[in-house]
Formats: structure tokens, sequence, C-alpha cells
């Protein structure tokens, strides 16, 4: 059974090149705030419903205090002349008994090359050792591409309360 805190994983991108899956570590803060540097303002609303560009400490906080048990998360690594940079970040945040909020971001410049599948196939692996029983999500309309990710897992539309924002679960 894979232990969310030692969770580490390789994958191949789309085009070929190799990613590294792997749990977020606390040593992870300064390259998780240079990865959100790199992403649009776009692909920020698209993830946090407005926009956004910077953190406070106490959002920073949250990001980066992953207990694993009740908020795990995951990063994707990639190899950029001979450093290895995040471009991308999953995670699932226990809301409910059995129930968790999955939510994902890509950098720009690696959109459409299948981090955020190989991102959810892993936090999908991880919640159903955890005993999870439904991940859920909320997607804005416009985001085609997280959609398309999340119907690819069998992601179903559920009523929700924001006539904005389009409410997805999947039973686990």
């Amino acid at each position: 059974m894979p232990v969310p805190e030692n969770y580490a994983a390789s994958e191949r991108l789309r085009d070929g090149r190799s990613v590294e899956i792997r749990m977020l570590r606390a040593d992870d803060q300064d390259d998780m705030l240079a990865a959100i540097g790199r992403t649009s303002s776009q692909s920020l609303q698209r993830r946090f419903f407005g926009p956004k560009r910077s953190f406070s400490k106490k959002e920073v906080d949250f990001f980066m205090n992953i207990d694993f048990t009740s908020h795990v998360a995951l990063i994707a690594l990639a190899d950029e002349d001979e450093h290895e940079v995040i471009i991308g970040g999953g995670r699932y945040v226990v809301t409910d008994s059995g129930m968790a909020e999955i939510a994902f971001v890509t950098i720009d410049d690696y959109q459409g090359l299948g981090v955020g599948t190989l991102l959810m196939r892993h936090l999908i692996i991880l919640a159903r050792t955890a005993g999870l029983e439904q991940l859920v999500a909320d997607v804005l309309p416009e985001n085609t591409a997280m959609r398309k990710v999340f119907a690819k897992f069998g992601f179903q539309e559920r009523h929700g309360g924001d006539p904005q924002v389009i409410c997805l679960a999947f039973p686990l």
C-alpha cells in the first residue's frame, strides 16, 4: 500500500519527457511559489475562481502544511536545464467523512501534456488507499481542459450551490 508521505513515481508526459510525481514536502515552498510565478493569471483564476497573483502567509501555510491524512498534496517535477522544477500540483482535502475535494494546477508551458491526468491518477490511488469513498471538484465552466480530465476518470455532474461553478463527483 502506498504511503502518501513517501509517495513517488516516475511517469512520462505526452511528449515523452520524464516527470516525477511525488508528495509535496515543506522544503518545496520556494519552488512552489516559483511555479505559481510561472503560471498565467488566467490559469490561476481557473484554479482559485478569482484573480490571484500572490498568497498571504496563512494561504501559503495552508498549502504547505500537509498532514497526509486529511490533506494530501502531490507535485509533478520536470527537468529544465538540469534542475528539477515544479510544473504542476494536485491535492485533496477531506471535507466530510469519506469525501474529499480535489483540485489541480499546471503551469502554462506544460498544459496539454497530461500533467493533470498523471496527478489525478496518483491522487485517486492515495484516496482509495486512505479509504475515501468519493472525490468532489468544483470547476469553472470555461475550464474545458480540466473538465475533460475529470470526465476521463468518470466524474459526473452533481447539484451544487453556485450556478457559476460546475460541481463534479467521483465514487471511489
